[in-house]
């Protein structure tokens, strides 16, 4: 008879995500995942053969909702220039009302693991490309709606706004210091003023 899975695996994988982002990949043990998600050593190994099959599925999971979905709504429920603020003025503030941790596990997970893991490196490096994108796809919005300058060079703009992102992110997770996280935010709105 086929193994079957007891458990929500969209939770399994939430779970396995907040202890991935809160400690890092090298520092969760699969004790921390085990008390994390509430399965047995077994069944994780089962579902996922090891450690670093499910921190993979945990990133993607991290990329769907925290990075794509996120993105999407702020798109949706403002202009283009907005969204690009609101995306900044988010990441400023660091640690969401739901409890995440602080910073991006996406850029943690850059720092951490994709000098020496190359399935890791391309996954973070197509989700950056994504958010650079976003950029990217606001300005050219922006700009065709006379909200920002049309003369601004919007592949570069998007690509400088990614760099102060990715900082951002960086701050939020260390000891945040307010005056260069505001610093940060100001610098994009003015790069888009």
């Amino acid at each position: 008879m086929p193994w079957e899975k007891a458990y929500n695996e969209s939770e399994v994988l939430e779970r396995a995500m907040h202890a991935f982002w809160r400690h890092g990949y090298e520092a969760t043990s699969m004790s921390d995942l085990v008390a994390a998600t509430g399965i047995n050593r077994g069944s994780i190994y089962a579902a996922y053969t090891n450690k670093h099959r499910l921190f993979l599925e945990a990133l993607r999971h991290y990329d769907r909702v925290h990075r794509a979905e996120f993105l999407t709504r702020v798109t949706l429920e403002n202009s283009p220039k907005e969204a690009i603020l609101t995306a900044f003025e988010s990441a400023a503030r660091g640690t969401g009302a739901d409890g995440s941790p602080p910073g991006c596990l996406l850029v943690n997970t850059a720092l951490e693991l994709s000098p020496h893991d190359d399935e890791v490196r391309d996954f973070v490096d197509e989700a950056l490309k994504q958010v650079e994108a976003f950029f990217f796809d606001n300005i050219e919005a922006a700009k065709r709606s006379g909200s920002v300058n049309r003369s601004l060079p919007a592949r570069p703009t998007a690509q400088a706004l990614l760099g102060l992102f990715l900082g951002l992110r960086v701050l939020a997770r260390s000891k945040p210091r307010n005056n260069a996280i505001n610093a940060i935010t100001s610098q994009a709105r003015a790069m888009l003023d």
